[in-house]
């Protein structure tokens, strides 16, 4: 893990600390994947039971410990003495393996508690998969563990291997190779599949996981251990079901900007229920959801089994491409023709060969190569015609990578051009992709180019579609880091304005809002509508119209009915008083047949708006697993026909927006098509922002719909809006939240520095990147000193990849606060100080990091960051914080007993330390 050291300076002048945050060296995951000791629940000599086929794979897989079975009717199982239950055990077990039936385990994980295991696995069925007493006796096994520190895998699940160690706690029947993959299934019976295929196939894991029904232990858990697990390069998983949605993003952004997670998820077919009442519910589909969430945290997807690994193999041998041109070289011009196809399918490109490119080729290709891309090197191609047009094709800058397909010819040596080629897999920073196609003939070519870490695939379709996966991951990585467009800031008042309309209808026990209403809230927060007024009479309809200007529209005002058009409640390009007059009884005679008078309350009236634009849609409905969710699209009344949309997880940066937007074919048109004139996507951009935040901040909406939403080149206007709440019968603490944690609006408070200048402090975002920049500008070299231990450069300081780390946090695992102060002379925002907390989730504590600007210290700015990271810390029942300071930084050091900390000398680290419990 990377050393995060804090400096600058306190109020007295001195330095301020540095701090240093380190992985613990003891994670409560360690009790199950690295034990000392073992006992076996249920072990017996019963041939072909599970509790003989675990103990043993234990005994005869040695990992460095001491097994204990445990059976209260043996004295002795395969030979090894057997004990009737924990407490009779010699000594203190690590991990218990419990195989006896479902009923038992509740009591037997509460004798794991007083014994002080720490950590268990679950083999035994029988749980929620059967019913609801199944699921209570889950709920009982849940709290007895959490009455001590008890991590449980399972139950319903294989085991768990970890192959570099040789511990087997399965019933699997055999070992798996060790390597450097860590997998994760929730299928036990995949799991023995995926094994038996590994051995033949020669692949080896780091960890080997069948994580079962996930009473305790998660996803979000077991990737965090995997991604601070040295041993483990890629992690590679079978998901059913999500769990903790919040945890398990959380983990995998921490962890997929340094190691590729891919995921196959079963159950891609089936779709979310729909809500009648909202298009948005309509047109989201649960697997469409899942795969969204994937982009956002960075996690590549895959929809068959070879793919999981392939996709392991290929990203950790290769380095990844910049962008999606593949130049394809190969020997026979059909297998390139279907790479072509397989790369354009996919979203791919081919790379347009450049004049120097063809120059070269031409001097080494026999005059009837090609001339393009597929670079056909034709039929007789030798070993070093291969290698010197590979050489080539590399260097040319528009390519991203490189496919080379070799079919067995009369001329050909499979094996002496895979020698060849085996030299250009490290030197030409980009990817090689091989096929090697047929089978005996080219096995041993197949073989060289593994070992040199060229992937080989026995399709050049299957390695386009490889490529296109590689590129798709990379560029989604890099649009999750790209540093956003200023966000432009809404009115403070805005929660309040939309609470109170919201508070309203509830209060009149409505849970649909009038398009009045929704239109309303959609103003507090900044999204801009058309002009609409309410008449309860034909006289006021006539009077709005005229106060308006004609022409008009009116729609049926009602507090019950969600789609006007379906009850005739929509009449357009009304030109006088007369047609309004008409329109209003139409109106109300046509809901009055096919809904009833109570659904009639009046009507809206709305300028007539000429649809010279495109009708978007932008609306949000919930997933069952990760909460609301964010469409956008093509809408109007055909928008469920075209289903042309995007769906995203709320909160959205500027550049997540236009992400979002790229998705989608209707980008195209808002771009300029056919002379016309494009939308203002920033302003696009913005709006799209504005209400994601409406979604997060207002958890009382259920669903929402803005349709349409028209774009043109001189306004963005929501012309029509639907919005449904959760009802008052549903509690504040069980409405939905969001799988993305937000911005934590509550720590955004105004502070006054000693000189009396305002700043306000508040957590840090993406969009601050470039204020950090202009920060570390600030700087002088003592401070950088103090900061590093070491003058750092600013080149170094600036850096995109490391401000990521800085800007981009997760709030669900760290906090960063900074200090913003308004210049009035430049009329510009800057950050004068920054304050960090990091917590190590698994051991429940947080280092903290302070660094404040030259130009600001000695303002007491250093003690009130620190302040409030210990209220923020005491929010989150984070139980205790410690930092590291410079010895000479005794300003630093007051400052920490001042606030209440135990500050002390280590020997060891030559370091003062300073800790808090909370």
């Amino acid at each position: 893990m990377e050393t995060n050291r804090a400096g600058g300076s306190t109020s007295s002048g001195r330095a301020a600390p540095t701090t240093v945050f380190r992985y613990k060296q003891s994670h409560p995951l360690n009790a199950i994947f690295e034990p000392k000791s073992i006992a076996v629940i249920g072990a017996t000599e019963k041939p072909g039971s599970v509790g003989r086929t675990v103990l043993w794979n234990l005994i005869s897989n040695p990992f460095g410990g001491t097994v204990f079975p445990v059976n209260a009717k043996r004295s002795s199982v395969l030979g090894i003495k057997a004990y009737p239950n924990l407490a009779a055990l010699p000594q203190p077990v690590d991990l218990a393996v419990i195989v006896t039936p479902a009923p038992t385990v509740p009591g037997i994980i509460s004798e794991c508690v007083a014994t002080g295991v720490k950590g268990a696995i679950i083999i035994s069925a029988g749980f929620k998969e059967i019913g609801p007493e199944g699921a209570r006796m889950e709920q009982q096994i849940l709290e007895e563990a959490r009455r001590g520190k008890l991590r449980i895998i399972g139950p319903n699940c294989l085991g768990v291997m970890s192959p570099l160690t040789g511990l087997n706690a399965t019933f699997a029947g055999a070992m798996a190779r060790p390597g450097n993959v860590g997998f994760i299934s929730q299928s036990g019976a995949l799991c023995t599949a995926v094994l038996d295929w590994s051995l033949s196939e020669n692949v080896g894991f780091s960890s080997f996981i069948s994580l079962g029904s996930m009473v305790d232990v998660g996803w979000g858990d077991l990737i965090d251990y995997l991604g601070s697990d040295p041993q483990t390069s890629s992690i590679i998983i079978y998901l059913e079901t999500i769990g903790n949605a919040r945890s398990f993003l959380s983990a995998a952004r921490a962890v997929a900007r340094t190691k590729p997670i891919i995921i196959l998820k079963a159950g891609r077919t089936q779709e979310a229920s729909k809500a009648a009442s909202s298009h948005t519910g309509a047109l989201t589909g649960s697997y469409e959801v899942f795969d969204a969430a994937c982009r956002r945290s960075g996690v590549l997807t895959v929809k068959h089994i070879d793919e999981l690994f392939s996709m392991a193999e290929v990203l950790a041998k290769q380095p990844r491409p910049k962008g999606p041109h593949l130049t394809i070289l190969t020997n026979a011009g059909g297998p390139g023709v279907l790479a072509t196809d397989a790369l354009m399918d996919s979203g791919g490109a081919l790379a347009e060969l450049s004049p120097q490119t063809v120059a070269a080729l031409d001097q080494v290709l026999p005059p009837q190569w090609s001339h393009n891309n597929p670079v056909d090197i034709l039929g007789d191609a030798d070993p070093e015609r291969y290698a010197k047009a590979l050489e080539i094709a590399a260097q040319d800058p528009n390519s991203d990578g490189l496919l080379v397909i070799l079919t067995p010819q009369a001329m050909t040596d499979p094996t002496l051009t895979a020698e060849q080629l085996k030299r250009y897999a490290n030197t030409t920073h980009k990817p090689i992709l091989a096929s090697w196609m047929g089978g005996a003939e080219v096995a041993s070519g197949t073989a060289i180019l593994n070992r040199a870490s060229i992937s080989t695939f026995p399709y050049p379709d299957t390695a386009a579609q490889a490529f296109n996966s590689m590129w798709r991951y990379t560029f989604n990585l890099r649009s999750i880091y790209e540093t956003p467009q200023p966000f432009l800031e809404q009115s403070e008042n805005r929660q309040a304005a939309a609470s109170k309309i919201i508070e309203t209808a509830l209060q009149a026990n409505r849970t649909l809002l009038t398009e009045t209403e929704s239109k309303q809230l959609l103003a507090a927060y900044g999204i801009p509508t058309v002009e609409t007024r309410v008449a309860s009479s034909e006289a006021e309809a006539v009077q709005c119209a005229e106060a308006i200007g004609y022409p008009v529209v009116l729609k049926l005002y009602s507090e019950t009915i969600t789609h006007k058009t379906d009850v005739g409640g929509v009449q357009l390009n009304l030109k006088d008083a007369a047609a309004v007059r008409t329109a209003y009884r139409v109106i109300e005679t046509s809901v009055q047949e096919k809904a009833g008078t109570g659904h009639f309350q009046g009507v809206t009236v709305q300028p007539m708006i000429s649809l010279d634009g495109y009708e978007l849609i932008l609306g949000s409905t919930l997933d069952p697993q990760f909460g609301p969710v964010l469409l956008f699209g093509s809408g109007g009344q055909l928008v469920e026909v075209y289903r042309d949309r995007a769906l995203a997880l709320p909160p959205l940066t500027t550049t997540l927006a236009r992400r979002m937007m790229e998705r989608t074919h209707i980008l195209t048109a808002l771009q300029g098509t056919r002379g016309r004139a494009p939308v203002d996507l920033t302003e696009l951009e913005q709006l799209l922002v504005h209400f994601s935040y409406l979604v997060g901040e207002q958890p009382r909406i259920k669903e929402i719909d803005i349709n349409p939403l028209l774009a043109s080149p001189d306004r963005l206007l929501a012309l029509d809006a639907r919005i449904i709440l959760h009802g008052p019968e549903v509690k504040t603490s069980d409405l939905p939240k969001l799988a993305i944690r937000p911005y934590p609006q509550r720590y955004v408070q105004p502070w006054t520095l000693k000189n009396g200048t305002p700043i306000t402090i508040r957590p840090i975002r993406p969009e601050d990147e470039p204020l950090m920049v202009k920060f570390h500008e600030t700087l002088s070299e003592r401070s950088v000193y103090f900061r590093w231990l070491h003058v750092l450069q600013l080149s170094q300081r600036i850096a995109h990849d490391r401000l990521i780390g800085i800007c981009f946090i997760d709030y669900d695992r760290e906090m960063a606060l900074v200090g913003d102060h308004y210049n009035p002379e430049t009329q510009r925002h800057e950050i004068i100080g920054v304050g960090r907390l990091i917590t190590a989730r698994e051991a429940n504590e947080a280092e903290f990091a302070l660094l404040i600007t030259d130009q600001f210290q000695r303002q007491g700015l250093a003690t009130e960051l620190l302040r409030r990271l210990i209220e923020f810390a005491h929010n989150e029942k984070i139980q205790r914080l410690t930092g590291d300071i410079l010895v000479e930084n005794t300003g630093m050091q007051a400052v920490c007993k001042k606030l209440g900390f135990h500050v002390y000398y280590s020997p060891e680290d030559q370091l003062m330390k300073a800790e808090m419990e909370l």
